[in-house]
């Protein structure tokens, strides 16, 4: 009778301070904020540091440098807001990413996100619990997810580094197969509510490998976006292709047959960037999972020939890299996608109106 007791009043609490231990809050909800949390730090200051770079703009460089610089923070509070913290947690929340996502190194962005959510959850617990709330939050959400950070953050950031050069290696050992394998698996993470972006800077995917995440990317938005252009006409082409394929998961869940196309034309340009063209992302890894994204997938491609150029370990830009880039990356998913797609509306797996964007 003490411990149903005991267990009602924890439940209560938890409900009164919004804690809510959930695979949808945590896996989708904090993972889906924190891609946009990263979007509006490290890859629009990779945006923007590249234009500035390319067209000698010490302005625009400079501004993306400080975009980049608050990525740790940027997420945290990302994740904070996704969490429904009150405003003390979410702001102390900014020290709390900018600690894991530094001591994270190479699997910053996961440290953060692990971090966070414990910080997040713990600030809200104290949250407005005493009369000095204005010391008592901030003072616990940041030493939590410190003390956290120091803890676990530099293991998070090793074994995700760890594993990352594993695919990379396996990548290169057996380009078609992981081409086809890492193709897919990204294209899928960045359609679903997930961060792929995320996973690939996690992870540290670059090389083949990221040159198999860009394509499987690529496949998705550019896929999506053009197969449903009878529905969404240039609106829904912009809004996907540039935008995010993650626009069409509503249908997806409706009829999951219309995730057909983009996914095979994902595991046939997969292995062509990795064994035909040697399709490599050696720019920075989160942008392996961006694909069409504001062009941020293929920036990353072109920062890493410029940064290999200048390493040494590449002569220069060949016209081959640039055919290899445009097929990859907009003409095969869109031929493709569009033809798998006529082929199933031939049977009747995708009818009218399954595309359409809400």
């Amino acid at each position: 009778m003490e411990q149903e007791k005991t267990t009602g009043a924890v439940r209560r609490f938890l409900k009164r301070k919004n804690i809510v231990f959930s695979a949808k809050r945590y896996g989708i909800d904090a993972l889906g904020a924190m891609a946009q949390g990263l979007f509006a730090s490290l890859l629009i200051g990779t945006i923007i540091g590249t234009l500035g770079e390319q067209i000698g703009s010490s302005f625009l460089t400079e501004a993306g440098g400080y975009a980049k610089a608050v990525s740790g923070p940027a997420m945290a509070i990302s994740i904070g807001y996704a969490l429904e913290a009150p405003q003390l947690v979410l702001f102390s929340l900014l020290a709390v990413g900018s600690a894991a996502n530094t001591l994270g190194g190479a699997g910053g962005p996961l440290a953060v996100l692990v971090v966070s959510i414990v910080a997040c959850e713990c600030g809200k617990a104290v949250s407005k619990e005493t009369k000095v709330d204005i010391l008592v939050t901030p003072l616990v959400t940041i030493l939590t997810g410190v003390l956290l950070s120091m803890g676990c953050a530099p293991a998070i950031g090793a074994a995700a580094s760890s594993v990352g050069s594993l695919i990379m290696w396996a990548t290169e050992l057996q380009p078609f197969f992981m081409g086809i394998l890492v193709s897919v698996l990204v294209g899928i993470a960045l359609t679903l509510p997930i961060s792929s972006a995320a996973i690939c800077a996690a992870l540290g995917l670059t090389g083949l490998a990221g040159g198999a995440a860009v394509a499987g990317c690529c496949a998705q938005m550019v896929g999506f976006a053009v197969m449903s252009f009878k529905e969404n006409k240039w609106g829904g082409l912009v809004s996907q292709g540039l935008g995010t394929s993650m626009l069409q998961m509503g249908n997806i869940l409706k009829n999951p047959r219309i995730w057909i196309p983009p996914t095979l034309t994902a595991a046939i340009t997969g292995p062509l960037a990795t064994c035909l063209f040697g399709l490599q992302m050696n720019g920075p890894a989160v942008s392996s999972g961006m694909g069409t994204c504001g062009l941020v997938g293929q920036i990353g491609v072109y920062t890493g020939w410029l940064a290999d150029i200048e390493a040494g370990s590449k002569a220069a830009i060949t016209p081959m890299d640039w055919l290899g880039l445009i097929l990859i990356c907009f003409v095969l998913p869109a031929v493709l996608s569009t033809g798998f797609c006529a082929v199933l509306r031939r049977i009747g797996w995708i009818r009218e109106g399954d595309l359409t964007l809400e």
